[in-house]
């Protein structure tokens, strides 16, 4: 198939176009580079890469022609910046989306799969294990605008036919990521023998999902028919000084763990517990993450961090 990805030089995105190029596909990346580059320049030169902004609706409908699926990742990430850009976060997510909607009808495009998240279900229901049903309860521009578009593509599968599943992703981590996520920021301090800063008294927990795990169930979901949402999920939860302590023993780090109170701008992100089924990806696709979070951080420190501090 020939396959869009549009933010495709972003972590996870350039982890897809390298399994999709692998799987024989041809690839298309949309990115606008304002955060730099994270496709390996092997994937680089086996694809048609297009410098510009989800938010031109041409550069959408030339990137996207005679496309068979789009994989619409193009997002402002990170809590710091989301909750100082809540303006940009929401136009990314829905002038983006509404072209990508737009340019696949022009280009007949089959099929949207849509980069949602885990943050859409909110405060209200973190007692329990989470599923696609359970009612979302929403809070910050990024979670709002993630949810409008679900239900804005819902909308156009039901109205128009245009099939798309939204994957709601749960803490991913992994190789080539950058330090506005906690794993990769908790090995910056543990490397450096800085104090690893936990917001909070770091009893909240996350379901953190490694990116390999994370990219087999966006491939195959590809196969998913109509109008879906599919949560990403590994199922197990973590406190998230449990994994501060993790990276620090697996470093073998000097690092103190300092407990900070939180900024208040990051109120709304920083929910009590969060653990995801995957339930729903096993009964379509035959498949659940299953990656532990010891195996997967001491992939990340083997394979980026002690081969960078050997050749430094």
């Amino acid at each position: 198939m020939k396959v869009l990805i549009t933010g495709g030089a972003g972590f996870i995105g350039s982890h897809l176009a390298d399994r999709l190029v692998n799987d024989g596909h041809e690839v298309v990346v949309l990115d606008s580079l304002l955060r730099g580059n994270k496709l390996s320049k092997d994937t680089f030169q086996c694809i048609h890469f297009i410098k510009g902004d989800v938010r031109n609706i041409d550069i959408v409908i030339t990137a996207s022609k005679g496309c068979d699926v789009i994989f619409h990742l193009a997002a402002v990430l990170g809590v710091d910046i989301v909750a100082d850009n809540p303006v940009e976060t929401m136009d990314v997510e829905v002038i983006g989306t509404r072209n990508v909607i737009f340019a696949s009808e022009v280009n007949n495009v089959k099929k949207i799969m849509y980069a949602s998240t885990s943050g859409i279900y909110g405060h209200s229901v973190f007692e329990k294990t989470l599923t696609e049903e359970i009612l979302v309860d929403p809070k910050t521009s990024y979670a709002m605008a993630k949810r409008f578009n679900e239900i804005y593509l819902a909308s156009h599968y039901q109205e128009r036919g245009l099939s798309s599943i939204s994957l709601r992703f749960f803490n991913v981590y992994g190789l080539r990521q950058d330090n506005r996520m906690v794993v990769p920021l908790f090995f910056e301090q543990a490397m450096l023998n800085q104090p690893i800063t936990v917001f909070g008294t770091g009893e909240q927990t996350r379901d953190f999902t490694f990116i390999d795990d994370t990219i087999e169930s966006c491939v195959r979901c590809m196969e998913m028919a109509g109008n879906e949402i599919v949560n990403i999920a590994n199922e197990h939860e973590y406190q998230i000084k449990e994994v501060a302590q993790m990276i620090k023993e697996i470093t073998q780090s000097k690092s103190e763990i300092h407990y900070i109170e939180a900024p208040k701008k990051r109120y709304d992100y920083e929910v009590g517990r969060r653990v995801g089924s995957s339930d729903k990806l096993q009964q379509f696709c035959n498949y659940k993450p299953h990656t532990l979070l010891a195996d997967g951080l001491e992939k990340i420190y083997k394979e980026q961090y002690l081969k960078t501090s050997r050749n430094a």
